[in-house]
């Protein structure tokens, strides 16, 4: 059965996978346009740095266009997500290598992982969309330990080049809404491998 996403607080932390950020304001804009409360939260990297892709002003534009908020880009104005429990659902989306192995190791040290750790301890739902050159290299143990995380799910993903990028993941775009609804509800969408 469907879940309604009318209403549901995301927390929609964007990392430095520069390469997705179109489709990442596309996944924001579908889950504004069904009802979801949109937080933005930004890593040092996609807060400060301009690329071939976006820049940073840009970047901070279209997150206050679409969710009518400024994004949390500091530490201590993520800390506050735990405490006050001001979120029902994280989304990472694009999840870098990075984010992924500080997550699975336990370091918070941008607000983005300070977002995911804050609403982790509240037996709330993470759900991370990978984007990383590594997944199948350096990468693929962390994977396999946030797997086994309670409260950590996953957007289905897939080689989004197994030719030329042969360790890299990439998640699912179109997967990211029955992704969260499944998360609110305590399961990992299936199957979690897309192709």
């Amino acid at each position: 059965m469907k879940r309604s996403l009318q209403g549901i607080r995301i927390g929609f932390v964007i990392t430095g996978s520069f390469c997705a950020m179109a489709d990442a304001f596309e996944r924001m804009q579908l889950l504004k346009n069904a009802g979801a409360d949109i937080q933005p939260v930004l890593s040092y990297h996609a807060a400060d740095l301009d690329t071939r892709f976006i820049t940073s002003e840009d970047l901070k534009a279209k997150l206050h266009e679409i969710t009518g908020r400024e994004a949390i880009e500091s530490i201590p104005a993520a800390e506050p997500i735990g405490p006050q429990k001001t979120l029902d659902i994280v989304l990472v989306l694009p999840c870098t290598g990075s984010t992924i192995a500080k997550i699975a190791l336990g370091i918070t040290d941008t607000p983005a992982t300070m977002a995911v750790k804050a609403h982790l301890r509240n037996e709330r739902p993470v759900v991370i969309a990978i984007s990383s050159n590594d997944g199948l290299s350096a990468n693929a143990k962390n994977i396999g330990a946030l797997l086994n995380t309670r409260n950590i799910y996953f957007v289905p993903f897939y080689q989004d080049d197994p030719v030329k990028k042969s360790r890299s993941l990439a998640y699912h775009g179109p997967s990211v809404v029955a992704a969260l609804e499944e998360a609110l509800d305590g399961r990992q969408t299936q199957p979690v491998l897309y192709r």
